[in-house]
């Protein structure tokens, strides 16, 4: 059930890139997993810029919602949640005042229980070391954690810690760990990016551009096409007319009148 919530936001983080300008946004700590009652800053920038930025969320609970509003305090250019709660697991970004710029957007879990995966927050990308922490409150004396990834034990460490050198997109995966006193994590996605930017995916705008480019698609054949068809049936009832090349009937009882009169005019001018 966790995971498919975890892959539901995921979905979500894929569906939310939507302007051809990225902002970045950052997380205090720089982690995914929480405690409750841990506290946790959010901030914006782009360009340099700090200000002028709102911060928002999609959560089970609630749907792109805004920091002061229903969660969080804006404090300058950040958001701060003091007491972090599981109702608070959701997707982060934030987006510039005039809707113009969107940031990346970040998984947080948090979870009511007594552990969890220490894991970067962000992609990472080819090439670098990643570490993995096991962390529990309290602190057990035996720190000893096993590490899995997509469901499968990948590696037991007595200190709680484990790094994953020069990472590939073959690491690019869900990750937990567990402990033998306090249990299993909540699962955290590790994304990995590619290391040579020439192979790498291309920016969220052509996502954008391509949902641009459908609706436009759509918003065409809306308009037009009752138009179309109201012309080619208008065509189809033209071709298909009676038609006939007889000479129009003349009134009945006319044509012995016709006659007389000819018969009369024929008559003078024999005379």
């Amino acid at each position: 059930m966790e995971e498919s919530s975890l892959l539901w936001r995921l979905l979500l983080t894929s569906l939310l890139c939507c302007t051809t300008k990225q902002a970045s946004l950052t997380v205090r700590p720089s982690r995914s997993q929480f405690f409750s009652w841990e506290s946790v800053s959010l901030s914006c920038e782009a360009d340099g810029s700090f200000a002028g930025w709102m911060f928002r969320r999609n959560t089970s609970d609630e749907e792109e919602t805004t920091c002061g509003a229903s969660w969080g305090k804006v404090d300058g250019s950040s958001c701060h949640i003091s007491y972090i709660d599981p109702l608070d697991s959701g997707v982060y970004w934030c987006e510039s005042i005039e809707g113009s710029t969107t940031s990346n957007t970040v998984n947080i879990t948090v979870t009511g229980g007594e552990v969890i995966l220490q894991s970067p927050v962000l992609p990472v990308t080819e090439g670098e070391d990643v570490t993995l922490s096991c962390k529990t409150r309290p602190t057990p004396s035996d720190l000893t954690a096993g590490f899995y990834k997509n469901g499968f034990l990948i590696g037991t460490k007595p200190a709680g810690d484990m790094t994953i050198h020069h990472v590939s997109k073959s690491d690019e995966g869900l990750y937990k760990c567990h402990t033998s006193s306090h249990g299993m994590s909540r699962p955290s996605w590790i994304a990995v990016l590619d290391g040579n930017p020439t192979n790498a995916a291309p920016p969220p705008a052509s996502a954008s551009a391509s949902a641009h480019v459908v609706a436009r698609l759509v918003f065409h054949l809306v308009v037009f096409f009752p138009y179309g068809v109201s012309t080619v049936l208008m065509v189809s009832l033209y071709r298909n007319r009676p038609t006939s090349t007889a000479p129009p009937h003349r009134a009945e009882g006319r044509p012995t009148e016709d006659c007389d009169d000819l018969v009369a005019v024929s008559t003078v001018h024999h005379f």
